[in-house]
């Protein structure tokens, strides 16, 4: 069933069969990585489709969280409710390299597609399970979104606003961060697999993803008594006359190059400001001059003096002018895939490949759009797969069955 194709450095992956059982984010996220390496993945489906599709505005049968996250994969829609549906998911699942499920924890098993089940008759295979908060422990039957393991991780807790509130990152950070980590997992397990001839189970969760964004943050927490000195004052986000900028710093000597290039080497020579420690403490007498003076000018006149002087800063871009910016127009950052239904779909380019093969991935399917051609090439006859389809074990999209195939 599987295609043999030689691995290259565009596409390490290639020849690899992928079966994602994900929905929403993290699990298809990593996929899609697969994906984008080479691998070719098929997205499962029910009936309804994966929730994602319909988290937000709907462009088709798409919303923007789908057509990103699902791209360069073929979807077979199976009703895991009807015996025919898990005997096709048994059976492609027996030919697979690698796994991707995100159901309740025990889901899966009840299903007959557990981790022990597959493996005795596929030891090869690399299954991967995505959950809210891993697979044992007290909290794993809980519910987990993205926003739960900001919370629980600590992140919200330290990311405040000049409210004084605690704030949910405004993106799925959570999600993502754990695609790339279940991505990670899975690369290695595959190294692993070339020496050992087995694969094994990977458990990857939410929350000890985010947790894990968080570094140093909690050896600080404790050591500093739960309440840490700001690390860099006086870095923060300011307001000019035309915009936002961000401004940072990293070490002493920046600080007296800021206080120059703004024409106020008094705030250098202050004893108050003297160091890290000492800005710190007595940050809130120093930030308020700051915000006082770059409100006085644009952004980019404070911007040209800044870099001029190497101090580390940059205009605060919303995601439009990220994306029209020349300098992810000249090194091509973004990427772009039309797709059916939706229109022009733009996303960060993935770092790290050693080619442009991101722009010719297939942009994400319709529910079910690969369906006939999947479990053709898996040996069935054409008059099983319209029995599986006239059962409701298999559903196809609209443009099959009118005769388009795929």
């Amino acid at each position: 069933m599987a295609r043999k194709l030689s691995p290259t450095h565009e596409a390490p992956y290639r020849g690899l069969r992928v079966l994602d059982f994900g929905q929403g984010i993290a699990s298809p996220y990593c996929a899609m990585l697969l994906g984008v390496y080479g691998a070719d993945v098929i997205k499962v489906e029910p009936p309804e489709g994966d929730w994602s599709r319909f988290l937000g505005t709907t462009y088709g049968s798409h919303t923007t969280l789908s057509a990103v996250y699902n791209r360069g994969k073929r979807s077979l829609c199976l009703d895991m409710k009807h015996k025919d549906g898990i005997a096709i998911a048994k059976k492609l699942a027996r030919e697979s390299d690698v796994l991707i499920e995100g159901f309740r924890p025990g889901v899966a098993a009840r299903l007959g597609l557990g981790y022990e089940e597959l493996s005795r008759e596929n030891p090869g295979l690399i299954y991967l399970s995505v959950s809210g908060f891993g697979q044992s422990g007290p909290y794993s039957k809980r519910p987990g979104s993205d926003s739960v393991a900001q919370a629980y991780s600590g992140l919200v807790s330290i990311n405040t606003g000049n409210d004084g509130l605690p704030h949910r990152v405004g993106t799925t950070i959570s999600d993502v961060v754990t695609g790339v980590y279940a991505f990670q997992a899975i690369a290695t397990t595959l190294f692993a697999r070339a020496a050992t001839g087995t694969g094994r189970w990977i458990d990857v969760d939410l929350a000890q993803s985010t947790a894990a964004l968080l570094g140093h943050k909690v050896a600080e927490h404790i050591l500093e008594g739960g309440a840490p000195r700001a690390l860099n004052v006086p870095a923060s986000t300011y307001q000019t006359s035309d915009g936002w900028m961000m401004v940072t710093l990293v070490n002493e000597a920046q600080y007296r190059r800021l206080c120059t290039a703004i024409g106020r080497e008094d705030l250098a020579a202050d004893p108050r400001f003297a160091d890290f420690a000492a800005r710190a403490d007595h940050a809130d007498v120093l930030i308020p001059q700051l915000r006082e003076l770059f409100v006085t000018q644009p952004s980019e006149a404070w911007l040209t003096r800044l870099h001029a002087a190497d101090i580390i800063a940059e205009r605060i871009h919303n995601p439009g002018e990220w994306l029209r910016s020349v300098h992810v127009e000249a090194t091509k950052a973004a990427v772009c895939q039309d797709t059916p239904g939706v229109g022009k779909v733009y996303s960060p380019r993935t770092p790290g490949i050693a080619s442009l093969s991101e722009d010719h991935l297939c942009p994400a399917p319709d529910i079910g759009q690969d369906s006939f051609a999947i479990l053709a090439e898996a040996g069935y006859e054409r008059s099983a797969i319209d029995e599986f389809v006239k059962s409701g074990a298999v559903r196809q999209s609209t443009e099959i069955e009118k005769g388009g195939g795929s």
